[in-house]
């Protein structure tokens, strides 16, 4: 877990401080598919914060689910459209709703990158790393989709 947090630090401090001009003042993210979580997010400029439902499976066909909310740090743009594409990296709270994790807090931390497909229909993919105490450290992968209002 360590080694997480240090890599997603790093990943953070490393991105240029240039980038802020780049990213929309005040954007607002309907998000439909798991990442960060069904729900809605926030950004201003370079940070966002999010809450909604969060679903994985950490075993084949068995899904976990949780209310997840938290913080994400967007940097390092690679085009410039009015909302660029661009990498992330974040940690959450997670409140486990079913199995295993079932009234159970958990923490994880998760990076990735999210592409501008159309407008603001964009497409994100990355990876999460959660953990719980009495559990294991559990990583997947982590796509999603959202539609992203510039205001």
């Amino acid at each position: 877990m360590k080694h997480v947090i240090f890599s997603t630090l790093l990943l953070v401090t490393a991105a240029p401080a240039f980038s802020q001009s780049k990213f929309p003042k005040n954007e607002l993210s309907i998000n439909g598919f798991r990442n960060p979580s069904i729900g809605l997010e926030y950004h201003h400029r370079q940070v966002s914060v999010h809450a909604g439902y969060y679903t994985t499976a950490f075993k084949k066909g068995e899904y976990t689910n949780f209310f997840k909310a938290g913080v994400t740090y967007w940097f390092a743009p690679v085009d410039s459209k009015e909302i660029p594409s661009s990498f992330y990296a974040g940690a959450s709270y997670l409140r486990g709703l079913t199995r295993d994790y079932k009234d159970e807090n958990a923490v994880a931390v998760e990076a990735g990158f999210r592409w501008i497909i159309w407008k603001g229909l964009n497409f994100r993919i990355g990876a999460i790393a959660v953990a719980a105490q009495g559990q294991s450290l559990k990583v997947n992968p982590t796509p999603g989709i959202s539609y992203s209002f510039k205001f």
